[in-house]
């Protein structure tokens, strides 16, 4: 039987919140401007484009694990890099489920602004870059709606990451594989203290973003 160790809990959940915490930024780099993008422009195949971010939105992470197993495995196209059961593909795929998250609601939030907001902004001689700052500031409730979804998303993602990282103790373990791995082991005291930290986690952070989001309402 595993001891119940305050080391293991925590380098567990430090490994997590450096996997999470590495997929929410890349998935906030890469989503907010194309959201913002596919909000503001009028083109050739856009609605095709967005039903793709909302079939995107509600894809089943077990389903994604597998597709980036698929690219990644030795034989894969990409298996030359070596990425299988590391925390690098385990980014990657937490950014493959909430790159759509974060797209589809920052479009959302673009799409709620006046329709002639930018031409306002132009009028008035706005630089484009000071007309993007602008943007961001009247979207940033949806912004902060993305950033909740997204890390709700990977946090409390488990099929993708067991797909592609393994459940390697010191490697890939993190605190969602480590509850699934002790329950079945029998072992309650230890998935019920790494459930306690996961949960504390999720709370924890939905509270601050929460307070940011809601900041001097009532």
């Amino acid at each position: 039987m595993t001891e119940l160790s305050p080391s293991l809990v925590l380098v567990v959940t430090l490994r997590t919140l450096a996997v999470c915490g590495g997929a929410l930024l890349l998935a906030l780099a890469f989503g907010l401007p194309v959201g913002i993008w596919l909000g503001r422009k009028r083109f050739r195949g856009r609605m095709l484009g967005i039903s793709l971010v909302n079939s995107g939105m509600g894809a089943p992470p077990v389903v994604v694990g597998l597709l980036v197993s698929m690219l990644f495995w030795r034989q894969g196209p990409l298996g030359f890099l070596g990425w299988m059961y590391s925390p690098r593909i385990m980014v990657l795929a937490q950014v493959a489920i909430a790159l759509p998250l974060v797209v589809g609601i920052t479009l959302a939030a673009v799409g709620a602004l006046d329709e002639d907001w930018e031409l306002q902004a132009k009028t008035l001689g706005i630089a484009p870059a000071r007309r993007v700052w602008l943007l961001l500031r009247e979207i940033r409730l949806g912004v902060v709606a993305a950033v909740i979804a997204a890390l709700g998303s990977i946090l409390s993602e488990v099929g993708a990451v067991l797909a592609v990282g393994g459940n390697l103790a010191g490697e890939t373990r993190v605190l969602t594989t480590a509850i699934l791995m002790y329950t079945q082991m029998g072992e309650f005291e230890l998935a019920l203290a790494m459930a306690t930290v996961l949960l504390g986690l999720t709370l924890l952070l939905a509270a601050g973003l929460t307070v940011v989001q809601q900041g001097g309402r009532t």
